[in-house]
């Protein structure tokens, strides 16, 4: 199977990178906004799209956390990438001669150390492929980018050094998105399971919504909260467990914390990432 699959970004970006990673053979459709990613969705222009929704140093990507619960589509499975940063440059360049780094703020914050070895001036532009798409478009020899080694390929530009990052365990966690929900049996290994809830406005209400997880003994993996248009007391949350709504723990769970929320709603059940279950065995 082939198809579509929409991202955020221009072409080599890192969420282009999760999606040939993920879906190897499949046409990737790079988009200016998140919304437009998922509207190439609901549009059918794309089967699915790639969504960043939590990054292991910078944490979560709020702008996600607003936009899923009303976006109309489904979460089908979750993808995990390493972000390995590179120091791209024109033909010609040298370590040596680099003045200026652009990217991403994000990026940038992850190569301090690169950045304060080679004293070079960060600047900062929209997103990571970006830069590198807009240094293959000057002459400069005096400037770099922090990117992929894909936007390296794709802009033609020279790899002067890799893994430039500070940290060896950077990663972001993806959502994959469909207009559909894809069903997964009862007793597929490893389910997970995500939702949103509203808690209803009354005295210990999230304490005991969320008590029927630790009676039933249902691992919470994440749990989010934000404000519901600007208001203070419109608090949604979502929320990632282990396991499968139709498994008597989890069922009891959610009937439970269905009982004590104004709103509750299943995004999607999927099978978990290899990279999560390797993370389950390293904290064990």
């Amino acid at each position: 199977m082939s198809g579509v699959i929409a991202f955020q970004g221009v072409p080599g970006a890192y969420s282009d990178l999760a999606c040939r990673a993920a879906y190897p053979g499949w046409t990737t459709l790079p988009c200016p906004s998140f919304e437009a990613a998922m509207a190439a969705v609901r549009d059918g222009t794309a089967q699915l799209a790639m969504l960043p929704c939590e990054n292991s140093l910078a944490g979560r990507v709020p702008d996600i956390h607003r936009m899923l619960p009303d976006s109309g589509l489904f979460v089908v499975g979750e993808h995990y990438e390493r972000v390995e940063h590179c120091l791209l440059a024109r033909k010609g360049a040298t370590l040596a001669g680099l003045k200026r780094a652009h990217s991403h703020p994000m990026a940038l914050g992850q190569v301090l150390n690169l950045l304060r070895d080679r004293k070079l001036q960060p600047v900062i532009e929209a997103d990571t492929a970006g830069a590198a798409k807009l240094l293959s478009e000057g002459d400069s020899l005096e400037d770099a980018a922090i990117a992929s080694s894909l936007a390296g390929e794709i802009y033609g530009l020279e790899i002067l050094a890799r893994n430039v990052e500070d940290s060896p365990n950077n990663t972001t966690r993806f959502y994959v998105m469909s207009p559909k929900p894809q069903p997964l049996a009862a007793d597929a290994p490893r389910p997970v399971t995500t939702f949103v809830f509203r808690v209803r406005n009354i005295p210990a209400a999230l304490y005991k919504a969320l008590g029927g997880f630790a009676t039933n003994g249902v691992n919470m993996t994440k749990l989010e909260s934000y404000m519901l248009d600007g208001h203070f007391t419109a608090t949604q949350f979502l929320c990632d467990v282990d396991g499968h709504p139709e498994q008597p723990a989890l069922r009891r769970a959610l009937e439970e914390l269905a009982f004590f929320s104004r709103e509750l709603r299943v995004l999607g059940t999927y099978a978990a990432h290899p990279y999560r279950l390797g993370q389950m065995l390293e904290a064990d």
